[in-house]
């Protein structure tokens, strides 16, 4: 599927239309409630995540909306430093719009988008990988590097 020509607003949102869905980077659009209701309670990664936590984390992050006419049916998010680190995360679309390659599209309007452009190293983290590996993602070339700690919505640690 080949990706339609973007229009990009006056303000620098991205606007990618494919009938009669629509993907768009205005922050105004953004169902906060349909998000956070998916995340909070439909979500693996996510679940039981507070409302003011999903609205800090839109807020510092590039936003997509996948939208059916006004109504939010899917979202992603990219937190990035513009330059050569990028973390592609809450991505989601609604049951109901699976199996239409509406998650390829997604994607492919991700990696299309200006700022993100020459990007250097790409995160994921995905229960089902398959999507993920269709642009190029694959396991971590050296895991034995790489650390992470989960300390799912509780004050910052502290140095033991």
């Amino acid at each position: 599927m080949a990706l339609q020509a973007s229009a990009k607003t006056p303000t620098g949102i991205q606007e990618y239309q494919r009938d009669p869905f629509v993907i768009s980077t205005d922050p105004a659009r953004l169902d906060i409630a349909a998000i956070h209701s998916f995340l909070a309670t439909r979500s693996w990664w996510a679940r039981g995540i507070p409302r003011e936590t999903v609205e800090r984390s839109i807020a510092g992050s590039l936003c997509f909306g996948v939208y059916d006419g006004d109504k939010q049916i899917g979202f992603a998010r990219v937190i990035t430093d513009g330059a050569t680190f990028a973390y592609l995360c809450d991505d989601y679309l609604l049951e109901d719009y699976r199996g239409r390659g509406l998650g390829k599209w997604l994607m492919q309007c991700i990696f299309s988008h200006p700022e993100l452009q020459n990007i250097r190293r790409w995160l994921v983290i995905a229960e089902d990988p398959r999507l993920y590996a269709s642009f190029g993602f694959r396991p971590l070339e050296q895991p034995e590097i790489n650390m992470e700690m989960i300390n799912p919505y509780k004050a910052a640690p502290t140095a033991a």
